[in-house]
């Protein structure tokens, strides 16, 4: 008796070939382990490259970001690398931010344009990322090449002195930062909105920026980033599931089963 190689997804309306797949959520649960991020920033357009609908990519993706990101998130509870404290107000943000996500692509999918903002919404996140990383690499050179004379009176730059005066200030003990609660409130909002509407956890952005605006130090990013994918994908999942029944579970269980192997 043979395994049939391609399956029929109901809801993507497409056949896919099972093995492939599966190995494309075991690398997406590789990087979730190593790097604190879901991997969706990879497996959406990896998906729509293999014909899966935007809108059914992106959904489907936050149900496999979900067990993907659970084994890490447990791994690094238990090395104490959470901050429990700001993993919830990101998380508070990140629910609130995927709520509203999934309404905006409802709406767009009545006008039939959600499958262009999920492509064009990649192509400038993706585009942007990859080009401030390379601005960062062009500086770690020049600094590694010109040793600057160290300065003993040097003034805190506008960034720190714009962040001390935002209101609500809070010690987090974990990461040993003393910030606004509003900052991990509307960057976890932010987060929300691009993991409903792109299909990803948000590591790849929710990362730099707890490391270069939160200052929180690379050890406990990891951990408590995963923490809050974990939790704001369970949301987005449940939303598109109930509001744009756009999750093919089909398709997520494969691209789960790999994840967790």
């Amino acid at each position: 008796m043979t395994i049939p190689l391609h399956l029929y997804l109901p809801i993507a309306g497409s056949s896919v070939n099972i093995l492939l797949i599966f190995g494309l959520g075991g690398i997406v649960g590789l990087l979730s382990g190593i790097f604190g991020v879901g991997g969706g920033f990879l497996m959406t357009p990896l998906l729509i490259m293999f014909g899966i609908p935007p809108t059914v990519a992106a959904a489907s993706d936050s149900n496999q970001i979900v067990g993907a990101s659970t084994s890490g998130v447990m791994a690094h509870f238990r090395m104490g690398n959470v901050d429990m404290k700001m993993g919830i107000l990101l998380l508070v943000g990140g629910v609130a931010g995927g709520t509203l996500g999934v309404q905006i692509i409802k709406i767009l999918r009545g006008m039939g344009n959600a499958d262009f903002l999920i492509s064009i919404t990649y192509v400038l996140m993706l585009g942007f990322i990859g080009m401030y990383m390379f601005q960062d690499s062009l500086k770690a050179m020049r600094k590694t090449s010109s040793v600057a004379p160290a300065k003993s009176n040097s003034k805190p730059s506008l960034y720190a002195v714009m962040i001390q005066r935002l209101p609500w200030q809070m010690y987090f003990e974990k990461s040993g930062v003393h910030l606004s609660v509003l900052m991990p409130l509307v960057l976890g909002t932010f987060v929300g909105i691009l993991s409903a509407i792109m299909g990803v956890g948000g590591g790849f952005i929710m990362v730099p920026i707890m490391v270069y605006l939160l200052r929180m130090p690379m050890h406990v990013v990891v951990g408590t980033s995963l923490f809050q994918i974990l939790f704001t994908c369970v949301n987005v999942t449940i939303m598109q599931a109930y509001s744009n029944h756009t999750v093919d579970f089909v398709l997520a269980l494969i691209l789960l089963l790999g994840s967790s192997l």
